[in-house]
C-alpha cells in the first residue's frame, strides 16, 4: 500500500487551531492523491493500492453534564467516545470552527484531530472533475480505465448513505458515535452534485435559500441583485450565475455562462461570512425538489424556503392570494421510506413569523386585514400535475385533510428540511382554482405573473433578513432534532 507517512492524532483546545490541523491533513493526503494519480495517467505502471484517509474530529467525554440546556446542537447526547471524518475544511472553516468550539465550551474538554479510516476516493482528491483537472483523455476502454480500482478507492455508494440522519445508523461495538450527521464521502459526493445540477461551485452557495419553480422568480431575483450591487450597498460582494459568472459591484465580471441551461440553476447574493441568499429554480415536481435538497443540506444552511405558485383550494381564495403552510399533506411519495408518513412535519415558529411579518411589511396590511390577502393553512403536495382530473376519491382527501392549497414541491422541501435539520419554510402564492373554475390558461397566467412576482420575491427576500437578525442558535429549532442527536448543527 502507498501511502503518505501516518500523522499522529493531537489534541486543541483552541477551535481554529483544530481546523487549520484539519486542512493540513486534508490537503497533504489529497495532493499525495493527486500526484500519485497523475503519474498512473502518464502511463506509469502502478503495483501496489494507492490511498490516503480523511482527517477526523474525535470528542471524548466522561459525564453527561453540559452548559447550556437551551441549545439545540454544539454538545454530545452522552459520554463516551464521538467522532466524524472531515472533508473541505477550506470550505467548511467557519462552521468547523463554530461547531469544534461549541465542544470545548460545552464540555471543557479538548478535542482531538487526526486521521481517520475513511479512505478519500481518487475522484473526491479533485474540487470537481477529476477528467478535466487531470487532463484525463482515455476511452472507456483503455487500461487506465479499466484498472483504475485496482490502484485507487473510487466512491463507494454503499459507504454514502443518510443512516446518520435517517435515524437508522448501527453502530458497531466499539466504534466512536456519530458527530456529524454526514461523514467526508456523502459530504464530498453532493458537492460534486451541486455544480452538476446548478452549474456553481459550492463555495458560491449562501446559508439563506430560496427554491422556486418558476423562472420569472429567478428573472426577478436577478435584476434585484444587480440593482443592490450598483447601488453600492453595503455587505454585500458579488452575485454568481451558472458557469460561476461572478458580477462584482464595480460592475466587473469573470466567468463564462454554459452553452446549455443546467437542470437546476442556482444564483447567489454573496455576502461576507456565506450571510448572503441563494436562489435555485428546481423546475416541476417531488422528484427534483428532493434531489437537490439532499445535496444542498451537507452545506448546512441556516435556512431554507420554498416561493412558488399552487393552485387554490377554496372558494373564497383569489389568484394572488398568499399561503403560508402550517403542515404538510404529504403526497408525493419521494420520501416515504425514509421519513414514515407517520412522522409530522411541525410549522417553525421562527420561520412562520418571519414570513408574516414579511407578507405585513411588503403588502401594509396586519392583523385581520391580512387575512384579505393570506390564509395560514395545510398545503397537499401531490406527484401527479393532473389531480384535478383524477377523480372524486382525490377531492375527498383534499377536503378531508382541511388543505387550502396544493402544489407539487413545497412538503418535500419541508421534509428534508425536517430530516436533514434545516429550519424551512413556505409561502405559496394562488395561481389558479381548479376546482371552482379557475382554470391555468397562458393569458391568465401572464397577468397574474406581472402583477404579484416581484412583491412575493420581495416577501421572500424580506423574510430572509428577518431570520438573518436572529440567533443561530435560536433559528434552529430543537423541534428538529432527534432523542440521541450528534452534536453537530
Amino acid at each position: 500500500m502507498q501511502s503518505p507517512p501516518s500523522i499522529a492524532t493531537k489534541s486543541f483546545s483552541d477551535a481554529s487551531a483544530a481546523v487549520a490541523r484539519l486542512e493540513e491533513i486534508y490537503e497533504r493526503n489529497t495532493k499525495f492523491l493527486r500526484d500519485r494519480f497523475e503519474v498512473y495517467v502518464s502511463g506509469e505502471a502502478i503495483t501496489t493500492r494507492v490511498r490516503a484517509y480523511y482527517p477526523f474530529v474525535r470528542l471524548t467525554t466522561a459525564t453527561h453534564a453540559r452548559l447550556d440546556s437551551r441549545l439545540s446542537y454544539g454538545f454530545v447526547a452522552g459520554p463516551g467516545v464521538h467522532e466524524t471524518s472531515v472533508t473541505r475544511p477550506d470550505l467548511f472553516r467557519a462552521y468547523l470552527t463554530e461547531q469544534i468550539g461549541l465542544l470545548i465550551q460545552n464540555h471543557g474538554v479538548p478535542v482531538e484531530i487526526g486521521e481517520s479510516a475513511e479512505p478519500i476516493p481518487i475522484h473526491f482528491a479533485y474540487r470537481r472533475d477529476i477528467n478535466i483537472e487531470a487532463a484525463i483523455t482515455t476511452s472507456e476502454n483503455s487500461p487506465i480505465t479499466r484498472s483504475l480500482r485496482d490502484a485507487f478507492d473510487v466512491p463507494d455508494l454503499a459507504t454514502m448513505d443518510d443512516s446518520i440522519a435517517d435515524g437508522t445508523f448501527q453502530r458497531q461495538a466499539g466504534a466512536p458515535e456519530p458527530l456529524s450527521l454526514f461523514r467526508a464521502a456523502r459530504v464530498d459526493y453532493s458537492l460534486r452534485r451541486l455544480y452538476h445540477y446548478t452549474g456553481t461551485d459550492p463555495e458560491h452557495f449562501q446559508n439563506f435559500v430560496i427554491f422556486t419553480n418558476y423562472q420569472f422568480y429567478v428573472d426577478a431575483f436577478a435584476q434585484a441583485c444587480q440593482q443592490r450591487l450598483q447601488s453600492g450597498e453595503a455587505g454585500l460582494d458579488a452575485f454568481v450565475a451558472p458557469g460561476n459568472v461572478i458580477t462584482r459591484g464595480d460592475g466587473s465580471t469573470t466567468g463564462i455562462a454554459p452553452a446549455r441551461t443546467p437542470n437546476m440553476p442556482a444564483f447567489h447574493l454573496v455576502a461576507p461570512d456565506c450571510r448572503g441568499i441563494t436562489l435555485i429554480n428546481i423546475g416541476t415536481g417531488p422528484s427534483n425538489a428532493r434531489n437537490v435538497t439532499d445535496h444542498v443540506a451537507v452545506l448546512r444552511p441556516h435556512a431554507w424556503l420554498m416561493l412558488g405558485h399552487c393552485a387554490g383550494l377554496r372558494n373564497t381564495q383569489r389568484l394572488g392570494d398568499y399561503v403560508l403552510a402550517h403542515g404538510y399533506v404529504r403526497e408525493d411519495h419521494v420520501l416515504d421510506r425514509e421519513l414514515p408518513l407517520w412522522v409530522p412535519i411541525p410549522a417553525l415558529a421562527e420561520m412562520q413569523v418571519a414570513l408574516e411579518q414579511a407578507v405585513e411589511d411588503v403588502t401594509g396590511l396586519e392583523g385581520f386585514e391580512l387575512k384579505r390577502l393570506m390564509r395560514t393553512g395545510t398545503v397537499a403536495s401531490v406527484d401527479n400535475r393532473n389531480w384535478e382530473i383524477s377523480g372524486s376519491e382525490v377531492i375527498r382527501r383534499l377536503s378531508q385533510s382541511r388543505a387550502v392549497a396544493l402544489d407539487m414541491e413545497s412538503a418535500a422541501i419541508a421534509a428534508n428540511g425536517y430530516r436533514f435539520r434545516v429550519p424551512y419554510g413556505t409561502l405559496l402564492c394562488v395561481s389558479d382554482k381548479p376546482l371552482h373554475g379557475e382554470i391555468k390558461l397562458a393569458g391568465m397566467a401572464s397577468e397574474f405573473y406581472r402583477a404579484r412576482v416581484g412583491q412575493h420575491l420581495e416577501i421572500g427576500l424580506k423574510a430572509l433578513e428577518r431570520l438573518k437578525q436572529q440567533e443561530s442558535e435560536r433559528l434552529h429549532s430543537r423541534k428538529l432534532r432527534s432523542f440521541a442527536e450528534v452534536a453537530f448543527q
